[in-house]
């Protein structure tokens, strides 16, 4: 199978960025009660084999979720220190953290929000698609960006990562973040040039 995306497809990339982000939005609104948007500001492709030097040597806080259907894979949100902080404070109405670990309260926020992004973002790209993609339990982790990805991913079962930078807008909280999709490849191609 070729794993060669017709170029004239390139467009449903972008679509499916932009609906992902969308429902990501619709979806926190609902959640919080706070009028939210989202923004991918920018979309890269990189080999799996330079992820970990991608993603560097500073702690981070991600929430992988599998994929168990096509176009299989995993998706991976990524927040720095600071946004998950963010995060974790909006979700709790507010509630200082003590600026040490995680606590039980926060990690949850973070992997329900975590959560909201990914199914959010996968429950757009299906309706671009034209039907779902099944999701297993999100699986929160903070660690190096190099040890989450190997964490996250197989350089031998995966070849490229889809990255979007995205922006998470609410009137207290700015969020930044990277969602990482790391499809298995032939499967994603013939997905897209099947549109």
């Amino acid at each position: 199978m070729s794993t060669m995306i017709d170029i004239r497809r390139l467009q449903t990339v972008n679509e499916l960025a932009r609906e992902g982000a969308s429902t990501v939005a619709e979806n926190m609104s609902q959640l919080t009660g706070v009028e939210t948007e989202m923004q991918i500001t920018k979309i890269n492709v990189i080999d799996v084999e330079d992820l970990g030097a991608h993603l560097g040597a500073d702690k981070q806080v991600g929430v992988n979720v599998p994929l168990k259907e096509r176009p299989y894979g995993s998706v991976l949100v990524l927040f720095d220190d600071e946004s998950a902080r963010s995060v974790a404070d909006t979700m709790m109405g507010g509630i200082e953290s003590d600026g040490g670990g995680y606590s039980d309260m926060e990690r949850s926020a973070i992997r329900e929000v975590g959560n909201i992004m990914t199914s959010g973002f996968i429950d757009g790209w299906a309706n671009v698609l034209g039907r779902t993609i099944d999701i297993s339990t999100p699986q929160l982790i903070r660690a190096s960006g190099e040890d989450i990805a190997s964490h996250c991913v197989d350089p031998g079962e995966h070849e490229i990562a889809m990255v979007f930078d995205a922006e998470l807008h609410a009137p207290d909280a700015d969020v930044e973040a990277k969602i990482y999709s790391f499809p298995d490849i032939e499967a994603f191609v013939s997905m897209i040039n099947n549109i």
